[in-house]
């Protein structure tokens, strides 16, 4: 993978025992070309404002609304401050890096980065099928929806989505700490990505292997066929609708979600297929960019273009129509 054009950094060690430790890495980015690096810190800061302007204007037109206080909306508000959270891991140390044309990130600083990665990443992915669930019962269930989709559920899967992401990445974070890193450590990505900081690890990862691939199975594939059995029921309620006009309207609650989900898991899912097809770092740092900025950058606009609510709280707040 091509690097950061930079200085060479010298990583410190530190002693542990008979062992030598680490305690920096170099997050290598995406290109070794001096003449590329205003043109990447000014693409990437660009995002990173757009997203979290955008998620902050849907948090307070959502507030601001007393009449958008449903279950839909409050699962949305924790969506966007979660996207904020999630994007925030990675853009600011890389754009930092850039500027003072430093590539090391230390090793605690890189736990603790991905302790904070994994953490929103899952609360993301989970607040998704939430809101699935959401749109399940708002469809199938339309004359029960308020007293099934209560505030007391609705708090309650929102923290149980937070309990378990936490779970999740202070696991991760904890079997990192028993490895060793006896040699340099060039990590080609943009930020400290678990797997590729595990295989750099000198000492045995197995445990950790099989920690990574059973968190992927059940907290990505789990969610996953959550909302797909969802939304199977969704379409079987749809189609039983006799008119035309009452299957679009239904249908159209669901869209933002279904193209969020579609962006969120294709993006994801494709770079994990091409990073085990071709073994290329450099595209799978790249392909990451898609569902790290790409897909928290576009989740304001997708909502506010479909919905007549939000666009409406949102001239309310900005006095600019909304298209």
């Amino acid at each position: 993978m091509l690097s950061f054009f930079f200085p060479c950094s010298h990583l410190h060690h530190m002693e542990a025992g008979n062992d030598t430790r680490i305690s920096e890495f170099l997050l290598l980015g995406f290109s070794e070309d001096p003449e590329l690096q205003s043109l990447i810190f000014g693409l990437f800061l660009s995002m990173y404002l757009i997203t979290v302007y955008g998620n902050l204007l849907i948090i307070l037109a959502i507030s601001s609304e007393s009449h958008l206080h449903t279950p839909m909306y409050f699962f949305l508000t924790n969506l966007s401050f979660a996207d904020i959270c999630f994007t925030s891991t990675t853009i600011p140390k890389m754009l930092v890096n850039i500027q003072t044309e430093r590539k090391v990130i230390t090793f605690a600083g890189c736990i603790t980065q991905m302790y904070f990665f994994l953490l929103f990443a899952g609360w993301d992915d989970f607040l998704l099928t939430v809101m699935a669930y959401d749109r399940f019962v708002a469809i199938c269930h339309p004359l029960h929806y308020t007293v099934i989709m209560n505030p007391q559920l609705c708090g309650l899967l929102v923290l149980v989505s937070w309990v378990i992401s936490v779970l999740n990445s202070s696991l991760q974070s904890l079997m990192l700490l028993r490895l060793s890193f006896c040699t340099e450590v060039e990590i080609p990505h943009f930020f400290c990505e678990l797997n590729q900081v595990v295989g750099h690890a000198c000492s045995d990862t197995f445990l950790n292997d099989m920690v990574m691939n059973f968190a992927t199975v059940v907290l990505g594939g789990g969610p996953l066929v959550g909302i797909l059995y969802s939304y199977s029921k969704i379409i079987s309620s749809i189609r039983r609708i006799s008119s035309t006009q009452g299957k679009y309207k239904a249908f159209s609650t669901c869209t933002s979600h279904l193209s969020i989900v579609s962006l969120f898991y294709c993006t994801s899912l494709g770079v994990y297929l091409s990073s085990a097809a071709t073994q290329s770092s450099h595209g799978s740092a790249v392909g990451s960019v898609m569902y790290t900025v790409v897909t928290p950058m576009l989740n304001p606009f997708i909502y506010s273009l479909r919905n007549r609510d939000i666009k409406r709280a949102l001239k309310r707040i900005t006095g600019i129509p909304v298209m």
